[in-house]
This record gives C-alpha cells, structure tokens and sequence, in this order.
C-alpha cells in the first residue's frame, strides 16, 4: 500500500535528445496510476511510485524550451518510467527547459547522451540506411501474381485444414460413442475424405518444386509418397487390411498433426502468426510422428503375408529371366526406407523447431 502524504515528493529525472525527440527517465519503481500531460509547452507528471523518498506521490512540471508536441508517450518499467516527447521542429536544443538554471532534480542520461555532432552523425546514418533500404527495395521487382499467389496457399491450407478437421471431429465422436469397435470399420467412414485430402497433397511437392513456398522438396516428397503408398496400396487395394484396427491410429496420427500444421501455413500466407499455434505446430510432431510412423510399419508388416499370397502387384521379368519378383519384397525394402525417411524427416523437423522455437540471442546495446 502507497503512504499516503500532504505535501508530495520530486523524483529524480535524467534527460537527452535527438534532433527530433526527446527522451525523459524518471527513476521511479512500481508505478501506479502515472498522470502525464504537456499543456502549454508544459510537462506535469503525477503518480504513486518508489522513489529516493519511499513509497509516495510524485511530481514534477518542466516548461520545454521550445515548443513540442501535446502528446507525450510513455513506457513503465519495473524500475523506471520512460518518457519520450515528439520536437515540433527538428532542431538541436542547448538546454532542456525554458529557465536556464537546470532544476536540481534534472540531470544528463549519460546512457543515451550524444553531442550535436554525435546526434547529426546518428541522423545521417539512419537516413542513408532508409535510403539504401528503398534503393534495395525498387531493384526488386513486384510480383504482380503475389495476392493471387496468397490467396491460393491460404484456400489450399483451409481446404485441407477443414478436410483433416472433419477426419480427427468424425474419429474421436465415433471412438467415444462406439469405443474399441471403431477401430475396425474406420476405413470405411473415413476413407473417402482421406483419399481426397492425401490426393490433394501431392500439391504441397509441386508447390514446393515451382517455388510457391519454401519448403524443401524432398522432405515432402517422402511424407506424401509414403501416406500414399500406405493409403492407396497398402489399404486401399488390399480388403483384408480394411477392417484391421492400425488403419485407426495411421488416420489418427496424421490428423492430428495436420490440424495443426495446415492452420500455421494457413496464417503464414497472410502474414499472421499466433505464437500458441507456432509452439503447438513445431512441438506435436514429437510424440505423433514415432506414433504414425510405427503404425505405418505394423500396416506393412501385416500386409506382406497377404502380397505373398495373392502375388497382387508381382512383377514379372519377361524372357530369357523368367522371374517373378513379389510385391512383399518391395515391402521388405519399403520397410527399411520407411525408417530412413522417417530420420531424415524427424531431423529435418528438429532443425525447424530450433530456428523457430530456440533461444534468441540478445543485442547488447
């Protein structure tokens, strides 16, 4: 609680400037309720804060030297309070306030203090950086498909956002309705809308490959030629493998990833970010990518005995070889590509995650 007082205190403040601002630091910690107005070129400052003196009231008034702009703007701290006020001309001052005896609770900010010619030299860079800047900026040169460009990332990442939402929303109400006996009819509920949502994935690669976005090729030619192998071969042309209950986890992994993933690039088309979604995106795939990439591998090892069998997709060697190669064989290799993909991917993802989510590193000022 703030001591309450007749008379109240004045605060230590530390100045500098700039040609066209100026900038106050009022050495107050905990500040409550800061009353900061500029009325006839003159600054009152009033608030409740701990100072030299304690917990108190404080305040303080300086007439500028010449005029500035009516609204100040100000930042609060834990130990201090910042207060920035715009010149109206841009202009060096030789001294803060209009009385030229500087006010004994006024001093330099040594931390932000420049001479004239230090202050002319800052102006002169900033001013050549802006202007570099723009010379940089008109050697490029626009892209006038870029909103259309845009627009089609965003629908193509809503489509799929809503199509994997509709799978992962269907899944969940039938495993808490029908429980165990979900699993092994979820092929033929949820099939149709993954056939459409996978099919429509080949367009991240090609997107990828004519450069719409900057996602490396391979590592999304492997995760959409392996989903699809997977979906259209290893489950879809097979019916044994339709009502067996690792199609429910392969289709449950994959949705709960990309409900995540396609709302980021979703908002990433428009320039948007929302830092919850960012962590969720860069951080799901931890426990969902081992969970979908073993299910992925029980599928095959289940459906190898069943190519071996039926000799489905076998390759025949014409004459003078005479050899029939087994579609299980190619399994076998697939099984063993699956891991080695699987790695590239999880590293690929891993490094994506420390350039988003890593610590910063700070510039010293």
């Amino acid at each position: 609680m703030m001591q309450s007082a007749a008379a109240s205190l004045t605060p230590h403040v530390h100045w500098a400037q700039r040609h066209h601002e100026l900038y106050l630091r009022v050495e107050l910690s905990d500040v409550q309720t800061p009353d900061i107005t500029i009325t006839d070129n003159v600054l009152h400052f009033k608030a409740e804060g701990h100072g030299a003196k304690g917990d108190h009231i404080y305040e303080f008034q300086l007439e500028f030297l010449e005029p500035v702009e009516p609204k100040p703007a100000y930042k609060v701290t834990q130990r201090q309070l910042n207060i920035t006020v715009k010149k109206k001309e841009s202009n060096w001052w030789e001294r803060l306030t209009k009385q030229e005896k500087r006010p004994l609770f006024l001093a330099p900010d040594f931390d932000r203090w420049l001479d004239e010619s230090d202050a002319e030299m800052e102006l002169k860079e900033k001013e050549e950086e802006r202007i570099n800047k723009m010379r940089i900026e008109s050697r490029v040169p626009k892209d006038p498909f870029r909103h259309l460009k845009r627009g089609y990332l965003f629908m193509y990442n809503l489509v799929q956002f809503l199509g994997f939402s509709w799978i992962f929303v269907n899944m969940t109400v039938r495993l808490f309705i029908l429980g165990k006996d979900s699993f092994y009819d979820t092929f033929h509920t949820i099939s149709d809308m993954m056939y459409f949502c996978q099919t429509l994935a080949l367009m991240e690669s090609v997107n990828s490959l004519i450069g719409l976005v900057r996602s490396p090729l391979i590592p999304s030619l492997i995760q959409v030629f392996g989903r699809n192998l997977i979906l259209f071969i290893i489950l879809g042309s097979v019916e044994e493998m339709q009502s067996r209950a690792v199609v429910f986890f392969i289709f449950y992994a994959w949705s709960m990833i990309e409900i995540f993933r396609y709302p980021f690039y979703m908002l990433s088309s428009i320039d948007m970010e929302w830092k919850v979604l960012t962590w969720i995106r860069y951080t799901i795939w931890i426990p969902l990518y081992p969970v979908g990439a073993l299910a992925e591998a029980v599928s095959v090892i289940q459906a190898i005995p069943i190519f071996s069998e039926t000799g489905k997709f076998s390759l025949r060697l014409p004459d003078p070889l005479n050899v029939t190669i087994n579609f299980s064989f190619f399994l076998q290799i697939y099984l063993i590509l699956l891991f080695l993909g699987g790695f590239i991917n999880f590293r690929y993802l891993y490094k994506q995650r420390r350039q988003k989510l890593g610590p910063k590193k700070r510039k010293m000022k």
